[in-house]
């Protein structure tokens, strides 16, 4: 590519909010090994998947209840205790965001979550809420790294790819975005996405 990007996207989990099922579920399960065969056998990353592709919590919950009864609490937690599966906002993160709004940058978001637990988090963080648009793959039924998300964000806002950078902590939404024409920087910290971003002409 060679004109700089004007326009920053971000990632919201594991870029601007810290998520992890282990931050719930340790204060649930005394023992290690038990919380992650819970995690990796009960409420695993692929059904939690289904939620950010649209399936409501109610529906994925009684499906794992009918098969583990005896999990029911544990299982229903998930939903019910989900804001305690976030530790915290990212703030160096957060940081950079409030900057490039301050400096008019236009900013926007595309992230896989759920629609229902999206909309409680805009409530508990309300800078979710102030992107110049977002799209939300459970409210989409579209997920990362799918081109069609990418594009729908740019199709919906009038964006061209090429303006555009996007950040996410996954290598493979990171190629999906640079698939369809954007630029794009995986995140590991925010310290190298502030670098990053200057290399790229933002100069934070």
């Amino acid at each position: 590519m060679t004109r700089s990007p004007t326009t920053v996207v971000f990632d919201i989990g594991n870029v601007l909010l810290d998520w992890d099922p282990r931050y719930l579920y340790r204060t649930i399960f005394d023992d290690e090994e038990r919380m992650e065969w819970f995690l990796s056998e009960v409420c695993t990353p692929a059904w939690n998947i289904e939620q950010d592709r649209g399936r409501t919590f109610a529906a994925a919950v009684a499906e794992l209840v009918a098969v583990h009864p005896h999990l029911e609490a544990e299982i229903r937690a998930f939903d019910e205790r989900w804001p305690e599966t976030v530790s915290r906002v990212i703030d160096g993160s957060l940081d950079i965001l409030q900057t490039l709004r301050a400096r008019k940058v236009p900013n926007y978001a595309i992230t896989n979550f759920s629609a229902e637990k999206f909309a409680d988090a805009r409530r508990i963080w309300p800078f979710l809420d102030t992107f110049d648009g977002i799209v939300v793959s459970g409210e989409h039924r579209l997920l990362k790294p799918d081109p069609a998300i990418y594009r729908l964000l740019l199709d919906t806002h009038g964006l061209a790819a090429g303006d555009c950078v996007f950040i996410d902590d996954s290598v493979k939404n990171v190629e999906g975005a640079r698939a369809v024409g954007m630029h794009a920087l995986h995140f590991t910290g925010p310290e190298t996405l502030r670098n990053d971003l200057n290399a790229l002409g933002f100069a934070l």
